[in-house]
Protein backbone atom coordinates (compact mmCIF):
# COMPACT_ATOMS: atom_id res chain seq x y z
CA UNK A 1 0.00 0.00 0.00
CA UNK A 2 2.86 2.42 0.74
CA UNK A 3 3.98 2.14 -2.89
CA UNK A 4 0.51 3.05 -4.13
CA UNK A 5 0.38 6.09 -1.83
CA UNK A 6 3.84 7.21 -2.94
CA UNK A 7 2.84 6.86 -6.59
CA UNK A 8 -0.30 8.90 -5.93
CA UNK A 9 1.78 11.61 -4.25
CA UNK A 10 4.24 11.56 -7.15
CA UNK A 11 1.30 12.10 -9.52
CA UNK A 12 0.15 15.07 -7.44
CA UNK A 13 3.69 16.49 -7.49
CA UNK A 14 3.75 16.20 -11.28
CA UNK A 15 0.33 17.89 -11.37
CA UNK A 16 1.82 20.75 -9.35
CA UNK A 17 4.63 21.06 -11.90
CA UNK A 18 2.00 21.21 -14.65
CA UNK A 19 0.09 23.96 -12.82
CA UNK A 20 3.33 25.89 -12.40
CA UNK A 21 3.96 25.63 -16.15
CA UNK A 22 0.72 27.57 -16.70
CA UNK A 23 2.07 30.58 -14.78
CA UNK A 24 4.25 33.35 -16.16
CA UNK A 25 7.29 32.51 -14.04
CA UNK A 26 10.61 31.13 -15.14
CA UNK A 27 11.43 27.60 -14.01
CA UNK A 28 14.18 28.70 -11.63
CA UNK A 29 11.41 30.12 -9.39
CA UNK A 30 10.01 26.63 -8.88
CA UNK A 31 13.42 25.17 -8.15
CA UNK A 32 14.26 27.99 -5.75
CA UNK A 33 10.97 27.98 -3.85
CA UNK A 34 10.17 24.26 -3.67
CA UNK A 35 11.96 23.87 -0.32
CA UNK A 36 10.71 27.17 1.16
CA UNK A 37 7.81 25.58 3.11
CA UNK A 38 10.39 23.73 5.21
CA UNK A 39 11.24 27.06 6.85
CA UNK A 40 8.12 26.36 8.93
CA UNK A 41 10.26 23.89 10.90
CA UNK A 42 11.66 26.86 12.80
CA UNK A 43 8.52 26.64 14.93
CA UNK A 44 10.20 23.71 16.65
CA UNK A 45 12.66 26.21 18.15
CA UNK A 46 9.77 27.41 20.34
CA UNK A 47 8.38 23.98 21.27
CA UNK A 48 6.97 20.81 19.63
CA UNK A 49 3.39 22.12 19.70
CA UNK A 50 4.30 25.37 17.92
CA UNK A 51 6.53 23.45 15.53
CA UNK A 52 3.80 20.99 14.61
CA UNK A 53 1.33 23.84 14.08
CA UNK A 54 3.61 25.89 11.84
CA UNK A 55 4.84 22.85 9.92
CA UNK A 56 1.31 21.54 9.34
CA UNK A 57 0.03 24.96 8.28
CA UNK A 58 2.61 25.13 5.48
CA UNK A 59 2.28 21.44 4.53
CA UNK A 60 -1.50 21.08 4.48
CA UNK A 61 -2.75 20.66 0.94
CA UNK A 62 -6.12 22.15 1.86
CA UNK A 63 -4.38 25.42 2.74
CA UNK A 64 -2.40 25.22 -0.51
CA UNK A 65 -5.52 24.72 -2.60
CA UNK A 66 -7.31 27.61 -0.84
CA UNK A 67 -4.38 29.96 -1.51
CA UNK A 68 -4.29 28.86 -5.16
CA UNK A 69 -8.06 29.29 -5.63
CA UNK A 70 -7.92 32.70 -3.96
CA UNK A 71 -5.18 33.68 -6.39
CA UNK A 72 -7.24 32.47 -9.36
CA UNK A 73 -10.37 34.24 -8.12
CA UNK A 74 -8.61 37.54 -7.42
CA UNK A 75 -6.29 37.30 -10.43
CA UNK A 76 -3.18 37.46 -8.23
CA UNK A 77 -0.59 35.21 -9.83
CA UNK A 78 1.70 35.43 -6.80
CA UNK A 79 -1.00 33.71 -4.69
CA UNK A 80 -1.33 31.06 -7.38
CA UNK A 81 2.43 30.53 -7.23
CA UNK A 82 2.42 30.22 -3.44
CA UNK A 83 -0.47 27.74 -3.56
CA UNK A 84 1.29 25.64 -6.19
CA UNK A 85 4.56 25.64 -4.26
CA UNK A 86 2.82 24.62 -1.02
CA UNK A 87 0.86 21.89 -2.83
CA UNK A 88 3.86 20.54 -4.72
CA UNK A 89 6.13 20.61 -1.69
CA UNK A 90 3.61 18.71 0.45
CA UNK A 91 3.30 16.03 -2.22
CA UNK A 92 7.07 15.80 -2.62
CA UNK A 93 7.50 15.42 1.13
CA UNK A 94 4.95 12.63 1.26
CA UNK A 95 6.71 10.76 -1.53
CA UNK A 96 9.69 10.64 0.86
CA UNK A 97 7.53 9.63 3.83
CA UNK A 98 7.27 12.99 5.59
CA UNK A 99 3.71 13.61 6.70
CA UNK A 100 1.84 16.10 8.82
CA UNK A 101 3.31 16.29 12.31
CA UNK A 102 1.90 15.34 15.68
CA UNK A 103 2.61 17.58 18.67
CA UNK A 104 4.61 14.74 20.23
CA UNK A 105 7.68 15.59 18.14
CA UNK A 106 9.02 16.12 14.63
CA UNK A 107 9.50 12.45 13.80
CA UNK A 108 5.85 11.54 14.55
CA UNK A 109 3.71 11.98 11.44
CA UNK A 110 0.36 10.87 10.08
CA UNK A 111 2.31 8.53 7.78
CA UNK A 112 4.13 6.90 10.67
CA UNK A 113 7.33 7.52 12.54
CA UNK A 114 10.18 8.94 10.46
CA UNK A 115 13.26 6.73 10.41
CA UNK A 116 11.48 3.63 11.58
Amino acid sequence: MKTVIKLEELGLFIFGIYLFSLLNYQWWWFLTLILAPDLAMFGYVINPKAGAFSYNLFHHRGVAVLVYILGCHLGIETFELVGIILFSHASMDRVFGYGLKYEKGFKYTHLGEIGK
